[in-house]
C-alpha cells in the first residue's frame, strides 16, 4: 500500500484529467455578423490516455485546440489543462504542440532549427539530435528546410513537439503528407510517448490513424460534441456479434441457430441478440460440436460513425 501511495504522489497526473473543457463557447465577430464556432463544448481527457478529435471541415476542431492552448480566448466556458490554466506559462512548458499549418524557417538546417527550439525549451542541445533520429531525419541534419518535402516538414515539426518530454502532446494533423511507412513510424513514436506517461490529443482527417492511435474519441459536429467515449464503445454495432469457430464446423447447423456466414472463412455474424441470447445460441452450437475460437462485437469504422452523426449539409 505504501509503495502504491508513493507512486501516486510521484505521478499526480495519473489521478486527474489532463484536459477538462466545460461549456466552451467561442464567437468570432460581433453583432449581426457574429459566428459561433463552438457551442457549449464539454469533454474530459484522462491523463495518460490517447484522445482523438474528429469531425467534418468547419466543425470547430482547430478552434478548440487553440482555445486549449491559450491561443484564442473563449467567449464563455472553462478550460483546464494539466491542472492549470492554458494561459499559465508553467503549464505551456509542459505541452508539445504540432500545428496544422506548420511554418518552418526555410533557410535553416533541420538540426539548427531543432537546437533553437531546444534552447527555448531549456533542454540540452543533444536532445535535438536524439529527436531527429527518432523521426528518421538524422541523415538530413545539415539539410536546409527549404528542400524538405511536406512529409519531412511534418516529421521535423513532430520532433520539435517531442523535445523536453512534454506531459501533453497536442498534434493537429500529425501524419498529413507522410507516406504509409512514415505513418507507421509516427504511430510507434506516439505509442512510446504514451507508454512513458504522456497524454495524447490528436486531431486528424485520417480516421484510420485515429482508430489505430487512440483509445478515446470525441466527434465534433457544427461546434458541438455529439458523441464521446471509448473507441470500442462508440464503434460497436448494438446487438451484433462476430464469432469464429474451429474449421470444419457445419455451416448449415450454425445458420439454423442464427449464425450467418461471412466472407471470412469459419467466421459468422450473429445479429439482433443481447448477451443472454448470444450465450444461449453459443451453448446450442457447442452441444452440436462447434468450438469457438474468437468472439467480438461487430465494429463499424470511424468514417461510418461520423457520416451517421453529421448533420445535413456538413462536409
Amino acid at each position: 500500500m505504501r509503495a502504491e501511495l508513493a507512486q501516486m504522489l510521484r505521478s499526480p497526473l495519473r489521478c486527474m484529467d489532463a484536459i477538462v473543457v466545460d461549456g466552451l463557447v467561442k464567437d468570432y465577430g460581433g453583432g449581426r455578423h457574429a459566428r459561433r464556432a463552438l457551442q457549449g463544448v464539454s469533454l474530459r481527457v484522462a491523463a495518460g490516455g490517447a484522445f482523438g478529435l474528429i469531425g467534418p471541415n468547419g466543425a470547430g476542431k482547430t478552434t478548440l485546440l487553440k482555445a486549449m492552448l491559450g491561443v484564442v480566448r473563449p467567449t464563455a466556458g472553462r478550460i483546464q489543462v494539466l491542472g492549470g490554466s492554458p494561459d499559465d506559462l508553467g503549464v505551456r512548458k509542459r505541452i508539445g504542440y504540432l500545428p496544422e499549418r506548420l511554418q518552418l524557417p526555410a533557410a535553416w538546417t533541420a538540426l539548427g532549427f531543432l537546437q533553437s527550439v531546444a534552447r527555448l525549451k531549456q533542454v540540452p542541445p543533444s536532445a535535438a539530435e536524439q529527436q531527429l533520429e527518432r523521426v528518421g531525419l538524422s541523415t538530413e541534419r545539415a539539410t536546409r528546410i527549404a528542400s524538405f518535402s511536406k512529409g519531412m516538414r511534418q516529421r521535423l515539426g513532430l520532433a520539435a513537439a517531442l523535445l523536453g518530454a512534454p506531459e501533453l502532446l497536442v498534434l493537429d494533423e500529425p501524419t498529413d503528407g507522410i507516406d504509409p511507412k512514415g505513418r507507421a513510424d509516427v504511430r510507434a513514436i506516439l505509442a512510446q510517448e504514451q507508454a512513458r506517461g504522456a497524454t495524447l490529443f490528436l486531431n486528424s482527417h485520417l480516421l484510420s490513424e485515429t482508430e489505430r492511435s487512440c483509445d478515446q474519441v470525441g466527434i465534433l459536429v457544427s461546434g458541438r460534441i455529439v458523441r464521446s467515449g471509448a473507441m470500442l464503445e462508440l464503434c460497436a454495432k448494438p446487438s451484433r456479434w462476430r464469432v469464429r469457430f474451429e474449421p470444419g464446423t457445419d455451416s448449415a447447423r450454425l445458420s439454423r441457430l442464427g449464425f450467418s456466414p461471412t466472407a471470412s472463412a469459419d467466421c459468422f455474424s450473429c445479429a439482433d441478440c443481447d448477451v443472454a441470447q448470444l450465450n444461449e445460441r453459443l451453448a446450442q452450437a457447442r452441444e452440436q460440436g462447434a468450438l469457438v475460437r474468437e468472439l467480438s462485437p461487430e465494429m463499424r469504422d470511424l468514417e461510418a460513425l461520423l457520416l451517421e452523426l453529421m448533420e445535413p449539409g456538413d462536409a
